[in-house]
């Protein structure tokens, strides 16, 4: 079977999509899939963390990742390239909807949607929404960055069902221990294991493993 690509959608910058496509990709290595990642935003924030994963050896061995950092235009010749020796594709898009968003878009199994449970982040998905749905991509919104005890997670909820839009059963907090672990080119999986955040993403790589699973 050829790679599931998952796409990270957001036209609105500030989302946590580096964050969360850097922990998921070393969640699904850590269960033993060989994964790749992509990253098509020009600010390479990605490739960043990547970079300084590779020059971090201190920590001990950690799950072998891949990345490619290229414009989207050559973004369906680097599927082609990676299908065949990748389980998981992760594709890191640009914080718009234009031509590279739309090609990352297009390419995926899922467009994973991170958001902040906010009226303006809200608002600002519709375009991201709208692309996917045109291209009859399957949506999975990922509540981030998530306020301990916020009244507002519930009316995000409600307001996403309101437009029959699928919302992940699992929330990521807000934690500092996101972006410490990143810093260390590492995740929280691999800096605090038991931690309250490293068992959000965990359930959250489940949860998304069932979804394309289901709609293979």
């Amino acid at each position: 079977m050829s790679a599931r690509i998952i796409t990270i959608a957001q036209q609105k910058g500030g989302a946590g999509k580096t964050t969360l496509a850097a922990h998921l990709a070393v969640a699904f290595a850590t269960d033993g899939r060989r994964v790749a990642m992509i990253d098509v935003d020009p600010q390479a924030s990605l490739a960043q963390w990547f970079q300084a994963r590779n020059g971090n050896r201190s920590a001990g061995p950690v799950p072998p990742l891949s990345l490619s950092a290229i414009p989207g235009w050559k973004l369906g010749t680097e599927i082609d390239r990676l299908q065949r020796t990748s389980d998981v594709i992760l594709i890191d898009s640009p914080p718009h909807a234009e031509t590279e968003a739309r090609i990352a878009v297009r390419s995926a199994h899922l467009a994973l949607v991170p958001l902040q449970p906010s009226p303006m982040d809200l608002w600002a998905t519709g375009p991201t929404i709208t692309l996917a749905r045109t291209h009859n991509i399957p949506i999975l919104i990922v509540l981030n960055r998530v306020a301990a005890r916020s009244r507002v997670v519930e009316i995000t909820r409600k307001r996403l069902g309101e437009q029959d839009l699928p919302v992940a059963r699992t929330a990521i907090a807000n934690r500092i221990t996101f972006a410490s672990s990143m810093l260390d080119g590492r995740s929280v999986l691999e800096q605090a294991p038991r931690s309250m955040a490293a068992s959000e993403i965990r359930t959250l790589a489940e949860e998304i493993d069932i979804r394309l699973h289901t709609a293979a």
